[in-house]
């Protein structure tokens, strides 16, 4: 008798496990392609400076130097197909 209930137990741990993993692979996605980083500022052209951006639609822009970062603000339609991260 002591030998069946542990082959259920084991059956039944196996079956959890199993259980479990199909769970975990269910929550995974693929992964969504990796953001294309933005290295010039979309007003002038020039490098950007890490510091000086703001955010647009949920994604930061970012600027050589706050006089252009105040141009995009005016108008940021105007600069949005210059911009990496906001191309599909």
């Amino acid at each position: 008798m002591n030998g069946k209930k542990k082959q259920v137990k084991i059956i039944l741990l196996l079956t959890g496990l199993l259980l479990v993993g199909l769970f975990v692979l269910q929550g995974c996605k693929k992964s969504e392609p990796a953001a294309i980083a933005q290295t010039t500022c979309p007003v002038m052209g020039s490098p950007i400076n890490k510091d000086i951006f703001t955010e647009y639609k949920g994604k930061k822009v970012y600027f050589c130097m706050t006089s252009c970062k105040e141009e995009f603000e005016k108008e940021p339609e105007k600069y949005i197909p210059k911009l990496p991260q906001f191309k599909e």
